[in-house]
């Protein structure tokens, strides 16, 4: 897709990587970054957040829709793509986000990291 995407990993932490008109731009880390009163997003967050809070897929929704939201916000991104562990229940919880960012599954789901770190050590 020509313009940028911001791709991000949900699970333990949040990953992300950059692409702009396809070409992977270094030193990204979204999961980081210093939101509310947590050090790190990802400890509010993150799939493990839902998990060690016992947080229905609304509540969690609730959570992410702040997080695209600002990330939206800071990047004007033309496109989100959501992998890690949870991209399989996609279904459960990308629809209940309201954003002005087209957001989609990636293709493989868990294995899109995997898939894209192996391309890249191949070229």
């Amino acid at each position: 897709m020509a313009g940028l995407t911001l791709m991000t990993t949900l699970g333990t932490g949040i990953g992300s990587a950059f692409l702009y008109n396809g070409t992977l731009i270094p030193n990204s880390e979204l999961g980081h970054l210093n939101f509310r009163e947590f050090t790190s997003v990802e400890r509010w967050a993150a799939t493990s957040a839902r998990e060690r809070e016992g947080l229905t897929w609304a509540e969690w929704a609730e959570r992410l829709q702040a997080f695209y939201t600002h990330i939206e916000f800071l990047f004007n991104p033309d496109l989100f793509v959501v992998g890690g562990g949870v991209s399989k229940n996609a279904d459960d919880f990308l629809p209940l986000l309201e954003l002005k960012t087209p957001i989609i599954p990636a293709i493989h789901r868990n294995n899109s990291g995997i898939i894209g770190a192996a391309s890249l050590a191949g070229d």
